[in-house]
């Protein structure tokens, strides 16, 4: 049976791991990449973890699947748009530097078009031919797989439903547009309602230091707190009910960290989806937390170099 070399590259920490056929991860490390302000370049701490994992294993790989944020030209493995500053991450030959590193095939692909394929063969989704993930964290990320088959677009960056807008006249956003999806539905946002009210936290006792999605909804009976959360989960079903609208999808599938509260976050949204979306569109349409976790990007990059090598 052939092993991959799948990595995960966040803007924070990269996650390296041995996966099967089966998606049995089998050995598996993480680190930060951001541990000295990226000053030490994020590829060199990637290839240098990848090379101790490798040291560590008796297992060979036949070939590397890299997912990675920002935008990826699956072309070339490289990085070319990225949707927060850091690092000097624009421009990274992932593909080639991975390459000359361990000469073994390479292919890189977005994060959320991983977790999307990750999904697809070993989640939620598997056995699903039109399926929506959409990823809530710092950002929205998403992947959409219409007909058994991932979009990817002209240079393999479609998907990228956190620019989608939803507010022409809205919120200012880092990629230069106003009222992208996450300005809205992103657990940044939510955090952003609270940091940018000091008032509001000076009356639930909570330090701007500290604001975190988990850290709002342990605050949730607090009737300023459930108002703003309820506004928040509006804003992110409405983003999707669009998405719904273009995609017809018969899943549609919310990962992220916030994604484990089930009965606080997932069932609402589900609740307010399947209201708004037209009756056809909703009908017999599931919503769900992805079943993945961390692991949805690593297992999707393998998925998708089985895709691209199907000799492998």
């Amino acid at each position: 049976m052939s092993v991959l070399l799948g990595i995960d590259i966040g803007g924070t920490a990269v996650k390296i791991g041995l996966v099967d056929e089966t998606g049995r991860i089998l050995l598996s490390e993480t680190r930060s990449v951001s541990f000295d302000g990226y000053k030490t370049p994020i590829m060199t701490t990637v290839t240098a973890l990848a090379g101790e994992l490798l040291d560590k294993s008796s297992e060979k790989p036949v070939g590397i699947g890299v997912s990675a944020t920002g935008q990826i030209d699956v072309h070339t493995g490289t990085v070319i748009g990225v949707g927060a500053h850091f690092g000097n991450w624009l421009g990274s030959e992932i593909a080639e530097i991975l390459g000359n590193a361990f000469h073994l095939p390479v292919t890189v692909i977005n994060d959320a078009n991983a977790a999307a394929l990750g999904e697809q063969c070993y989640g939620r989704a598997k056995g699903k031919d039109n399926a929506l993930v959409v990823t809530i964290g710092t950002g929205v990320g998403g992947g959409i797989i219409e007909n058994g088959r991932l979009i990817q677009g002209q240079r393999g960056i479609g998907g990228e439903i956190g620019h989608y807008i939803i507010d022409f006249d809205g919120e200012p956003c880092p990629c230069g547009n106003r009222g992208c999806f996450e300005r809205y539905g992103s657990t940044g946002a939510l955090v952003r309602r609270f940091t940018g009210d000091p008032a509001l936290l000076a009356e639930l006792g909570i330090p701007a230091g500290e604001v975190n999605g988990k850290v709002i909804f342990d605050h949730l009976s607090q009737p300023a707190v459930q108002a703003a959360v309820d506004h928040w989960i509006d804003c992110i079903s409405f983003g999707i009910v669009g998405l719904v609208h273009i995609f017809n999808p018969e899943i549609v599938l919310i990962g992220g960290g916030i994604s484990r509260e089930e009965e606080r976050f997932i069932r609402p949204l589900r609740e307010k989806i399947l209201s708004r979306a037209m009756e056809q569109f909703a009908k017999d349409l599931v919503v769900e937390a992805a079943a993945l976790g961390n692991n949805a990007g690593l297992l999707g990059a393998c998925a998708y170099f089985r895709q691209m090598h199907e000799n492998f």
